[in-house]
């Protein structure tokens, strides 16, 4: 339990961490790059938009703040040992696979929301490379969260 949670904890910090670069991403998309001194912005080039820029960075923090919860819950889910392993796994999986979504979805044509073009945009394989992982990831995630709140309240000890 005790590795599997330090795993899950380091993930979902790691996770918060690429959250935090999408935020320099955002503010070099807001100012059109980086103050050096107070009035002088030194030019840098960011793809995507503002509003991908703060999905990437408020979302990855909230997935990672996911990561970290569940793996600290973890001992409070009364789980058998694989799906202890298959949870911890599962949410460390859908925390970078909407990491991978939130980035290459802002560089998608179509924003990573499907394989082929869609009404935002044509198709293009930065956007099948964000969509696919993130495609089990939103089913993922609904069962790992049921089956952890489940266990929570089920007055059933192992």
């Amino acid at each position: 339990m005790d590795r599997l949670q330090r795993v899950m904890l380091a993930n979902g910090l790691l996770v918060v961490l690429v959250s935090m670069f999408a935020g320099f991403m955002l503010m070099f998309s807001l100012l059109g790059g980086l103050e050096v001194w107070p009035g002088t912005i030194v030019a840098i080039p960011v793809y995507g938009t503002d509003e991908g820029w703060v999905r990437a960075h408020s979302g990855g923090a909230m997935n990672g703040l996911l990561v970290i919860v569940i793996g600290l819950a973890l001992p409070k889910l009364n789980l058998s040992p694989l799906m202890q392993r298959l949870t911890a796994y599962g949410f460390i999986y859908v925390g970078w696979a909407f990491t991978v979504f939130y980035w290459l979805g802002n560089a998608a044509g179509n924003r990573a929301l499907t394989i082929g073009d869609n009404p935002l945009g044509a198709s293009d394989l930065v956007g099948v490379i964000g969509f696919l992982p993130g495609l089990p990831s939103v089913v993922i995630v609904v069962i790992l969260l049921a089956v952890a709140a489940r266990r929570v309240l089920s007055t059933h000890r192992e």
